[in-house]
């Protein structure tokens, strides 16, 4: 299987739907209440049909496979998260442009989520590596990324010029194909004490 190939993934706890517009409205909800800090790239409610729009051309270009994350305990879309710089013939991909709405977090829903698609990549892709990258000043995301297992790998400088003309340092972090089946045990025993 490709990585850029649209599937449904599903678990206990979420079930990743290949994004749509139809998923807009509850989109737009989560976003309620989110912090839209100036190092983040979360939507504000209106913004979200664009945003759908933008990850799908993306998608339509072979560079990105979004999903967008239902929550199966409410049944409610509570954010997004994505397959994106899709390198097919080395075997790598990054997930990113991930967002959770506030109901979801400090749940289950990420650690479930990300579960799902490190198992796609490593597991029916044959990924070798796959890769997580934050603004420096996210420091909650950082520290999620470490959570999961992830190593760092280093610090891009001025790696990107912000909408508002400031300058982005990013911070990568990856998993190596070697590391995933510790990765994955150690995320399901996050799971299992909840």
């Amino acid at each position: 299987m490709l990585l850029r190939d649209p599937v449904t993934l599903e678990n206990a706890f979420v079930r990743l739907e290949p994004l749509s517009a139809d998923h807009a409205d509850d989109l737009a909800a989560a976003t309620i209440g989110l912090e839209h800090a100036w190092y983040t790239s979360v939507p504000m409610a209106e913004g979200v049909p664009a945003d759908i729009a933008q990850r799908l051309a993306w998608r339509d270009q072979g560079v990105m496979n979004p999903w967008s994350v239902r929550r199966l305990d409410t049944g409610r879309v509570v954010g997004l998260t994505t397959f994106c710089n899709i390198d097919q013939p080395n075997r790598h991909v990054e997930i990113g442009y991930t967002w959770i709405g506030v109901e979801a977090q400090r749940s289950a829903v990420n650690t479930a989520s990300k579960l799902l698609l490190l198992g796609h990549a490593f597991e029916r892709c044959d990924a070798i590596a796959v890769e997580f990258r934050t603004h420096w000043h996210n420091r909650q995301s950082r520290a999620a990324i470490a959570r999961l297992g992830a190593k760092q790998d280093g610090v891009l400088r001025n790696h990107r010029v912000g909408p508002d003309g400031t300058l982005r340092d990013t911070v990568v972090f990856s998993i190596i194909h070697s590391e995933w089946p510790a990765v994955r045990l150690g995320l399901e025993e996050r799971l299992r004490r909840g």
